[in-house]
């Protein structure tokens, strides 16, 4: 049964100010990299064999840091890139919804060959890495590509908040992924005390 622990990368700059990203390398800032940091001390508590990682910088650097904590083999694997989103990529949600209101974005990715290719890239994984325990250091949208196709679209695809540096797992059993959790955060210090502050106030 193998077994991957998706984690999505650290939060950059252009997260903090709510601008799409996709395939732009942008780097972690200090914030991204603490919850790196917390994420590899989490994880260090349960056994791996391998890390694979998006070849963008925020989630390479990602991969590092958590690799700090175990010192397993790191693998880059292309097919675990972000989407690219054509023209809109550095825009933020009001400067899209302006620009395109219809969320036809001008020159990105297909959404087939985007499902395409990470589904390709899990294959890859199952049948190189068949019943071990992977961790895969990604992005945002194609967790949520992964969890949407995987759950029928019940998952994932604008339903699912993927906060920065959450872990989500799935497993491939009986012929097929299943998903086991998605988008843990109890980790991270920032989201636990905003959750505390929250319960205080009420």
């Amino acid at each position: 049964m193998t077994t991957i622990c998706i984690v999505r990368h650290g939060e950059t700059d252009w997260n903090a100010a709510g601008r799409l990203q996709g395939s732009t390398d942008i780097p972690l800032n200090a914030k991204g990299v603490q919850q790196a940091k917390e994420s590899g001390r989490f994880l260090q508590n349960s056994h791996w064999d391998v890390i694979i990682t998006s070849p963008l910088s925020r989630a390479r650097r990602t991969a590092e840091i958590i690799n700090e904590n175990l010192n397993i083999p790191l693998v880059v694997m292309e097919e675990f890139k972000e989407k690219y989103f054509g023209d809109v990529e550095g825009m933020t949600f009001e400067e899209r919804r302006v620009a395109f209101p219809d969320r036809q974005y001008p020159n990105q990715e297909e959404d087939s060959a985007f499902s395409n290719r990470l589904m390709a890239g899990l294959e890859k994984i199952n049948q190189t890495y068949k019943d071990q325990k992977v961790l895969l250091v990604a992005h945002g949208a194609v967790i949520s590509a992964i969890l949407a196709k995987l759950s029928n679209g019940g998952l994932g695809d604008g339903m699912t908040k993927i906060e920065n540096a959450c872990i989500n797992e799935i497993q491939f059993c009986d012929s097929c992924w299943q998903i086991n959790s998605y988008n843990q955060v109890s980790h991270l210090t920032d989201i636990t005390e905003k959750k505390e502050m929250y319960l205080e106030d009420k």
